[in-house]
């Protein structure tokens, strides 16, 4: 299985919004599969051209190499730290990646999807330099606000051509733009109309949005400016074109082909440099993208067409696209200071605490609003309370009076009735994921913890170790299974607390590893050893299993905050 998350923009660090859209699902999803014995590739990286780029690199006076590599350090420390388990994270600015680039612009070009067009291209008339889209500002001629980018206005979300803004200035100041004519390549998308219609109407499994969307796209498609007038990007690989400073290929063409670029970077890094095409060039391959839903488009039309174009690749199977996660009520807003850094947040508590909030109440199937008030309730009442209070007391219990997994006597039919309802949820979680529908299979772990707790909570197996110890025992087994079947379930969402458990349980191998970072020549990478592993199965925890010292698995946020106050 392919899982492609979609490349962060190398613009600044990313926040709590961006990561709930690629990032999480789709570590999720990858912890998911290697547990249950798929083979899983998950590559990514970070896009690094583009104008927002060059900027914010002109506006800081540095080159734009120098504010990528800043970001992507950012970038990657925050996502290992999330524990996102890319087999190859990388950049869109290596050597690797251009080639890759540049062989299917080739191939598009060659079977003449690329057409030259002139067009009006916008200049400062005291340089002579090209500006590009978002050096411009004016009057949006759709909606009036006064703000338009020369590729968009912010105001009513749609995509502008900087010719048509109403008294057009370079962004920042008053100063004039000149519109000569100028030459590009633009991809012929029309002549791919009808096959990218039907493959989308063919998948009638994806989110309602997602296919809602991209059939609306499709219906009215337009050649697509694929060069620009740019001095930063992936240069253009034709006679005439390659050593013109000032033309690239233009950042939505290259980035979305990062996907395949990082699959080879990671065969040859690797040693089989022919290893991308298992994933690449074979039917039997699952693709799943994920990413939030203004990415959707790029994915489900504009991906789908470069690769129907070049031919003999693997088209995208799942699109897992979420919708939009807002704060305290507002839009997330770098610019606007309206916005919430993954930094910020692991710098005060626990990864999982973040992975879990972002998983059971996130923006997977509508707009929701992120809160602190209910980031401190979720950890405090259900991850604390639910999940790592059953495990607190069925260990402490467990290690206190025996030492180890005790030996069971007779099961009642309710001790038999609770281990097939975790058992077979153990099913019914791994359905739902493999659907991408994560809250449905955390839900349903956590409501299976919340009846183990019902179940200790009746059976008071500390209160009847005094006077029956061979039923203590034996609620205690129940428990341990429950909790060793809960655990494997809840290990994708909550990778770092569920190896400790692991550990507690007295197993001694690796069920959550977690991403490192490596040098990979002249950039960095984030990779790490994730072995498939066949584990999505019921609990065989035995009898007479070692327990070592258990140790709570959550801290309550009001505790946290009270620690942070005391060190400040």
């Amino acid at each position: 299985m392919l899982i492609a998350p979609a490349w962060p923009y190398a613009n600044g660090p990313r926040h709590i919004g961006h990561v709930v859209g690629f990032a999480v699902p789709a570590d999720v999803l990858a912890r998911f599969e290697r547990l249950r014995g798929s083979r899983v590739l998950m590559a990514s990286g970070t896009d690094e051209h583009g104008t927002p780029i060059t900027y914010e690199a002109d506006r800081k006076g540095i080159d734009p190499k120098d504010f990528v590599d800043e970001n992507n350090a950012l970038i990657v420390d925050d996502l290992v730290r999330l524990g996102i388990t890319y087999d190859i994270f990388t950049r869109t600015t290596t050597a690797n990646h251009y080639r890759v680039t540049q062989d299917l612009f080739l191939k598009l070009y060659e079977k003449s999807y690329l057409v030259k067009r002139k067009q009006m291209g916008a200049f400062d008339p005291a340089t002579g330099r090209t500006l590009p889209d978002r050096y411009i500002e004016g009057k949006c001629p759709i909606c009036g606000y006064p703000e338009a980018r020369g590729d968009q206005c912010d105001n009513c979300g749609n995509q502008l051509d900087p010719v048509d803004l109403i008294n057009p200035h370079q962004r920042g100041s008053d100063a004039a733009v000149e519109f000569r004519e100028t030459e590009h390549f633009f991809f012929d998308l029309p002549a791919l109309g009808e096959q990218l219609k039907l493959w989308i109407e063919s998948h009638d499994n994806w989110r309602p949005n997602v296919r809602k969307y991209s059939l609306e796209f499709v219906r009215n498609l337009k050649p697509r400016a694929i060069t620009r007038d740019l001095d930063w990007g992936v240069p253009v690989p034709l006679a005439g074109w390659q050593d013109n400073a000032h033309k690239k290929i233009y950042v939505w063409f290259d980035a979305v082909i990062g996907y395949l670029s990082a699959s080879i970077e990671w065969a040859i890094l690797r040693g089989e440099p022919d290893a991308w095409k298992d994933w690449w060039e074979n039917a039997d391959s699952r693709h799943y993208y994920t990413m939030g839903k203004d990415n959707i488009t790029f994915h489900t039309v504009m991906w789908p067409a470069i690769l129907m174009g070049a031919g003999e690749l693997h088209l995208p199977d799942e699109i897992v696209a979420s919708e939009f996660l807002h704060m305290e009520g507002k839009k997330f807003s770098t610019s606007r200071g309206q916005v919430i850094y993954v930094k910020d947040v692991l710098d005060q508590y626990d990864a999982d605490a973040l992975r879990y909030y972002l998983m059971i109440a996130g923006p997977e199937n509508q707009d929701t609003d992120f809160t602190w008030t209910e980031f401190v309730r979720r950890n405090n009442d259900e991850l604390v309370a639910t999940w790592g209070n059953l495990v607190h007391r069925t260990l402490v219990n467990a290690h206190r009076n025996f030492g180890a997994v005790p030996q069971p006597g007779t099961l009642t039919e309710r001790d038999l009735v609770l281990i097939k309802e975790v058992e077979d949820a153990l099913g019914f979680v791994a359905q739902q994921l493999q659907e991408a529908r994560f809250q449905n299979a955390l839900k349903s772990a956590m409501g299976m913890a919340a009846k183990v707790n019902v179940y200790l909570g009746t059976e008071q197996p500390w209160q009847s170790i005094k006077t029956d110890r061979e039923r203590a025992a034996t609620v205690l087994y129940v428990a341990l299974r429950c909790v060793d079947n809960l655990k494997t379930m809840l290990t994708p969402f909550l990778p770092f607390s569920s190896q400790r458990l692991h550990e507690m349980l007295g197993y001694d191998d690796m069920i959550a590893p977690q991403p490192s970072v490596e040098d990979a020549g002249d950039h960095r990478i984030i990779t790490g050893e994730y072995e498939s592993q066949d584990r999505w199965h019921p609990s065989t925890l035995e009898p007479g299993h070692k327990l070592p010292a258990p140790a709570p698995l959550f801290k309550r946020l009001d505790e946290v905050l009270e620690e942070i106050a005391e060190s400040s």
